[in-house]
Formats: structure tokens, sequence, C-alpha cells
């Protein structure tokens, strides 16, 4: 058995072979749960993997008993050659805000539940079009105080440095100082305010798995003394 069990599966396995789970030990696989959306598309994509040989490992294709659900619905196998076999689903960004759930069944039929959140955020007002050089404070729905929010200024310029930071949302806030300001250039700025989360999926096998989830929105203004 174990002979046949390396011959299948090769070591030195890559993230883009596909293997299939009736030849891998159920408790030999890893799951890989990636959700991101961004507002200017207007949807979310949710894609999930399973992999045999840790986060990089060469990627599953669920074999009847196995499968997975999402919010109840059952997903169909994708593969390519570039990134092996995943579960995918589409929504629109508008229905897709709160809790879902993913719904693991092995080949024995023991089932993994992962509920996760996806929050949605937005601008309360809009940017003008063009803003002057001073405080700048914008005020964001649908973020707890002390959320994290990776925060992208830059300009045309090739030589300025830009604002590529962490920041802390305030009272709902994020504030830009007019000293954060002296490393862009006048002239149209791009904006975009992205929050990422990755962390331990609960229900696993010993192998593990991660949940990573990222939401996005882009402004564009121009910059002025």
């Amino acid at each position: 058995a174990l002979m046949l069990y390396v011959a299948v599966v090769p070591v030195g396995c890559t993230s883009n072979e596909i293997g299939y789970s009736k030849e891998v030990s159920p408790e030999a696989v890893y799951f890989d749960y990636t959700i991101w959306g961004d507002e200017e598309s207007g949807n979310v994509t949710a894609k999930f993997q399973y992999r045999f040989g840790g986060p990089n490992g060469t990627t599953l294709v669920l074999e009847d008993p196995a499968k997975v659900e999402f919010d109840g619905e059952l997903l169909p196998v994708d593969s390519s050659r570039m990134n092996g076999a995943w579960y995918e689903v589409n929504r629109l960004l508008k229905n897709f805000d709160g809790r879902h759930q993913v719904l693991y069944t092995d080949r024995n039929k023991k089932q993994y539940k992962e509920e996760f959140e996806f929050n949605v955020f937005s601008l309360v007002a809009e940017i003008p079009k063009v803003v002057k050089r001073d405080d700048l404070i914008f005020e964001l729905e649908g973020l707890a105080h002390g959320d994290y929010i990776k925060v992208l200024l830059t300009d045309t310029s090739f030589y300025s440095r830009g604002i590529d930071r962490l920041d802390t949302v305030h009272n709902g806030k994020i504030i830009i100082t007019r000293q954060d300001l002296d490393n862009l250039k006048n002239g149209p700025i791009s904006l975009e305010f992205y929050r990422e989360d990755e962390k331990p999926l609960k229900e696993t096998t010993k192998e593990g798995g991660r949940l990573s989830i990222s939401y996005g929105l882009k402004r564009v203004f121009e910059l002025k003394d």
C-alpha cells in the first residue's frame, strides 16, 4: 500500500499538480480556502482547494462520497494546468455580505464545517475630484473600531514613495495627514483601501488549513496645493 501511495502522489509535488481524494489518506488533506472581492467589479469569488502535502501540495479532485458544499450548494470541480484542481463560487457583492458556510465531506463521510463572515465596507461620503493638500479624513462604513486596513496611495511619478501601510480604524475613520502627503506629487492619485485577513480553519484534519479573506475599494482624485 505504501508503494502505491508514493507512486500515485510523487514526492516533491507542486501546487498545480492534480491527484484524487481516494488515493490519499483522509487525514493527509490540507484545506485551502480563499475569498476575495472588490467594490469596483461588484463581485466576490470563493475558491476552495484540497491538497496533499501541505499548503503548496498537490491539488485533489474530490471523488464520491468526498465533496464540498457552499451554503448548501454542491460545487463542481474545475481545473487548469496553472492552478490544478479547485472548487469555486462567484457571487454578486450585494448578495454576499454576511455569514457563510463551507461543508467538506471526506471519503469516509466525515464532515468538516467552516463558517465565516464577509464584511463589505464603503466610503460614507464620496471623495471630491480635486483634493487640497491637507489632512484627509476618510469615513468608512462597515468596519469596527480597531480593524486593520491596508492603505495605498500612489501618484504617476516614478520617483515618489507614495503611501503603503497597515492602518487602524478609529471611530470609523482613517486619517492621512498633511505630512503623509509629502510622499506624493501633485496630480492624479490612486487610493486603495484593502482589508485582508488570514487565519487557521476551525475544523480540519491533522494537516490543518487556512482561510484567507480580502476585500477592497479604489478611488482616483487629483491632488493640488
